[in-house]
């Protein structure tokens, strides 16, 4: 909870300091006595409100792009809003370890953790925004699913001064889950700022983000018994699980304890600083002066401290001794079983750019220098090792200013320290053809890199001496892609080739599969006009893997919506409304393994869907009010029972849940 108040100590200081910006951003327009239409600050606070007050223009860019983007106020994709992407399978829990349906390889460089079941709950640094608005700007979000699951998403933005924007960003998941012990409790939280000075020279920006993330094991139900198909245990808390104690999980809201399952948290702390060295310039009107500045060098510092906890424990009084001997081969000796693997990272970065062009800073040549230095900790603390990792990189971008080249080149090589050689290239070429045809893309990639230190024997969580002696993993992407932005359409395509892929064979053994092997990704994106006011929308994919290679996937798998998209004659309503559908077809699908966090490659079990999952569901926008009903897996209803006992079971050991409603409110606010 401490986190929790922090935060509400933080929106209380921004709305006190909203008053103050407020004044100050009036002071500096000429002219102006308030903030819209003239009026002065102490008006009538009685009289009609006008309409146009509640107008804002906001905008916002990420670290490594200066391009300034708008919100999508589309509200027929529900997963804009929610975690779990579509294309991505959970362990039948909101908050457990979940994994993409599509081949999709870690793509960089360098040293790596390992631990990547639970990214999509991150908050990141790579999707945290930095905003400009004209007036301060927040957004509440809650949402309600069965059992008691809840998600709460607090937002504010405001900037400070003309030139200088702060945003907070705090969001807690809680799940208790339909089988046993697999509730989730997520806390994630983000403080940005962007300021830069009057002049133009200068820009600074800060981000402090955390996440805690504690989600239950349970191994998977029970597979002794004919349990999801028994009349008895229709009711799924009362289903045994392989970890865990034998009890329904609690429903209380506030409830985070996890007595056997994992803990990950992480941090960072990053600032960089930026200054150009250009022309200045101005714009005169007749009652003010509007500074301009081309840059044409721009040097920028960044210096990040981050942080790594990543920790499996079982402190149950009796834990199943059996199931870690037997999945682990462990020799379990004491009651209470902890690993853990820690880190600290510093990272210190040095580039100078370029701009060619005065007139186009969307076009620059970018060189630089990074130090990494790394300290681990592992086996709880019996053993310690630091290590550094010394970098060069180059990039170059170019969005032509008549907006139909799109270029983007870059490369990182580790010349010294513990990833020595590791090295990633990447170039895409994007054309605007014609507004009638759309947009043609055309990429390539390689990637040398160390494979992640959860295969070292050093990690606590490599239980054997395999892994040490693994080679460097090579892959190359070349793809490509058609946008139709009329037609609504994306085709794209891409192709891996791979060598020295490393992986875990079962719940605990890392191997390395030598052999080159290859995967053929062909995605397609469409809506459809069925008739004035119904689409249908689909997103389906396919893929193939040539080769012998522990890589299994679905050869097929589907998404699509077909439903009313319109206002029903009023004017301030959007709504979207109807049915979707999820398929893919059979395929050998990874396995998990709860201690170690990670999916392993199996095969002998096909995962197979009994019926394609389907979903009812109602999403519309008032203003700035924003609703999501959904009514899932009613593909889980059993004529024979007249029960929603049908599931799917998406990984081995893992079934999906029954019918779950899901209501989510989203409502923006303009202060």
């Amino acid at each position: 909870m401490s986190t929790l108040k922090f935060l509400l100590i933080l929106l209380f200081t921004a709305g006190c300091l909203e008053g103050v910006a407020q004044n100050d951003m009036m002071r500096r327009i000429p002219g102006a006595g308030g903030m819209r239409g003239g009026r002065g600050a102490s008006r009538d606070s009685l009289q009609h409100r006008n309409s146009a007050e509640d107008s804002i223009t906001i905008n916002f860019r990420f670290i490594d792009s200066s391009r300034l983007q708008k919100f999508d106020s589309s509200i027929f994709d529900f997963t804009q809003r929610y975690p779990l992407p579509w294309h991505h399978v959970n362990l039948g829990n909101q908050g457990t370890a979940s994994r993409s349906l599509m081949f999709s390889p870690i793509g960089l460089s360098g040293w790596d953790h390992g631990f990547h079941s639970f990214d999509i709950y991150n908050f990141t640094m790579a999707e945290t925004r930095f905003y400009n608005t004209t007036r301060p700007y927040s957004e509440i979000g809650y949402l309600l699913g069965g059992q008691s699951e809840q998600m709460i998403n607090l937002t504010h933005t405001q900037n400070l001064m003309p030139n200088w924007n702060m945003s907070v960003q705090y969001r807690l998941i809680n799940s208790p889950g339909y089988f046993q012990n697999q509730n989730s409790n997520h806390n994630n939280y983000r403080l940005s700022s962007w300021y830069q000075s009057k002049n133009k020279r200068y820009q600074n920006f800060f981000v402090l983000l955390g996440n805690k993330l504690q989600v239950s094991e349970n191994g998977g139900i029970k597979l002794d018994g004919n349990y999801l198909d028994s009349i008895p245990f229709a009711q799924r808390a009362t289903i045994p699980t392989q970890l865990g104690t034998n009890q329904a999980g609690s429903r209380n809201f506030f409830n985070s304890n996890i007595t056997t399952g994992t803990k990950y948290t992480n941090a960072t702390y990053l600032l960089r600083q930026q200054y150009d060295l250009g022309q200045k310039d101005s714009i005169v009107t007749d009652s003010t002066v509007i500074p301009l500045f081309y840059p044409r060098v721009r040097l920028e510092h960044t210096i990040s401290y981050n942080t790594y906890n990543y920790r499996f424990q079982d402190l149950s009084q009796t834990p199943d001794t059996t199931y870690y001997t037997g999945k682990y081969n462990l020799d379990i000796s004491q009651n209470k079983i902890s690993f853990r693997d820690t880190w600290k990272e510093l990272l210190n970065d040095f580039s100078i750019y370029q701009f060619p062009d005065a007139k186009n800073p969307q076009q620059f040549f970018k060189v630089g220098l990074q130090l990494q230095n790394l300290s681990g900790e592992f086996d709880t603390g019996l053993v310690s090792k630091r290590y550094y990792n010394l970098a060069v990189h180059g990039e170059y971008r170019n969005k032509t200013r008549n907006q139909k080249w799109d270029m983007e080149a870059f490369g990182k090589f580790i010349v010294n320290g513990f990833n020595a050689g590791d090295y990633d290239a990447y170039f895409s070429l994007k054309r605007l053809i014609s507004r009638r045809i759309g947009f043609f893309q055309v990429g390539f990639q390689n990637v040398n890199r160390t494979p992640s230190f959860v295969f070292n024997p050093i990690s606590s969580f490599n239980f054997t001496d395999i892994g040490g002696g693994f080679n460097k993993e090579n892959y190359i992407h070349i793809f490509g892609s058609i946008e139709r932005p009329e037609k609504k359409m994306v085709l794209a395509g891409s192709y891996f080739l791979y060598t020295n892929f490393s992986y875990f064979k079962n719940f605990y053994e890392p191997d390395q599969a030598s052999a080159v092997f290859n995967v053929l990704k062909l995605t397609f994106q469409r809506e459809f006009r069925l008739s004035r006011r119904f689409n249908w929308r689909t997103w389906t994919v396919l893929q193939q893997r040539a080769g012998d290679a522990p890589v299994n996937l679905p050869l097929v798998f589907t998404r699509n919506q077909i439903g009313y998209d319109g206002n029903l004659g009023f004017k301030n309503l959007v709504m979207s409304t109807g049915f979707e559908l999820r398929y893919f077809t059979p395929y050998k699908g990874q396995g998990y393994s709860p201690l170690t966090g990670q999916f392993y490659y199996q095969d002998e079990h096909t995962i197979q869907m009994k019926l394609p999952e389907l979903t009812a569901y109602m999403n519309f926008r008032i203003r700035t009010f924003n609703a999501y009903l959904r009514v899932e897996n009613l593909n889980s209803f059993e004529f024979s029972r007249g029960s929603f006992t049908g599931n799917n079971i998406l990984t081995e050991g893992y079934p999906s849940p029954g019918m779950n409603i899901r209501l989510g409110i989203f409502w923006s606010f303009i202060n």
